[in-house]
């Protein structure tokens, strides 16, 4: 693995491969393994895709020493405030919310297989725990004190969390469930989560959960398929492009150019390459373990 300072990289480490130029308009995070970064998708015109940026929390001195060693395996990388910052979480047990360009840790908390973060409103973040004797959960920290969690609630096999600013209700993936929080005493010091609904899946293993911009959709992926479930209708169905994709690790849609970005494991719980939509193309990055990969785009929590 590449040793690189925590902050922007100078000296992008370059990828070569066959492209359609016309496929790659907006910059990308992803992650997987023990760094998160991001890939400038305008050079593609070039035939090149560089890393423009990387965060390694084996380098960033903001972390506890013995913090950095649990972002080993990265599986979430959501950016906020128009990419200004990243929310980071590891199934090694590593949180984080990352400053960007700089790199600086503004928060960071070990959380038993952290598969999936979220901001909330009066800055509060959520973790999905997924499997562990200590995971299985929802934990929720505020972000003026790293590491100290103030309030959790079951979800077995949590995976994703999405907040859901229009409605004011967080969204959680478990195994076999979707489920619906309402906000609790938030302005308080004692803020909890209270379940309002549970969807049974169509089938289980969830894995990913990412709202569709400007629609009443959430993306949801299974074990063996990928389905839209309307927020409004409160009902899933089959995704009309991606349906019998099995293992798919994460689908994410572009605010604006209504690009799809998604990353289907190839060998065991990673690849290494994602596939994009509208237009479709396959991009691979030899070496590289992805699991996640998100669009560069304004993610807020109002």
């Amino acid at each position: 693995m590449y040793r690189i300072l925590a902050f922007a990289v100078l000296a992008a480490v370059v990828f070569t491969f066959a492209v359609t130029p016309a496929s790659y308009a907006e910059p990308l995070l992803l992650c997987g393994a023990e760094t998160v970064f991001e890939i400038d998708t305008a050079t593609a015109a070039g035939g090149t895709i560089e890393k423009t940026w990387v965060w390694d929390a084996r380098q960033c001195k903001d972390l506890p020493e013995e913090v950095r060693g649990t972002f080993r395996t990265t599986d979430d990388c959501k950016p906020l405030d128009g990419g200004a910052k990243v929310l980071v979480s590891s199934s090694s047990g590593g949180c984080a919310l990352v400053e960007r360009p700089s790199g600086k840790a503004l928060w960071y908390a070990v959380v038993a297989n952290a598969h999936s973060i979220a901001m909330l409103p009066h800055n509060r973040i959520v973790v999905a725990s997924s499997t562990n004797a200590r995971g299985n959960r929802l934990v929720l920290f505020d972000l003026a004190t790293s590491n100290r969690p103030i309030w959790d609630t079951p979800l077995v096999s949590a995976h994703g969390v999405v907040w859901d600013a229009d409605r004011q209700v967080l969204w959680a993936l478990g195994f076999d469930e979707l489920q619906c929080y309402e906000l609790q005493d938030w302005q308080s010091d004692t803020p909890s989560m209270k379940k309002t609904a549970v969807y049974r899946l169509p089938d289980p293993s969830g894995h990913d959960l990412q709202a569709v911009p400007g629609s009443d959709d959430l993306v949801v992926t299974s074990g063996k398929h990928v389905y839209l479930f309307d927020r409004s209708a409160l009902a899933f169905r089959l995704h009309p492009e991606l349906a019998d994709r099995v293992n798919m690790k994460s689908v994410c849609i572009h605010p604006k150019t209504g690009q799809t970005v998604f990353v289907q494991a190839t060998e065991s719980w990673w690849s290494d390459q994602f596939g994009l939509l509208s237009p479709a193309d396959t991009v691979r990055l030899p070496g590289e373990r992805l699991y996640k990969a998100r669009w560069l785009a304004t993610e807020t929590a109002e």
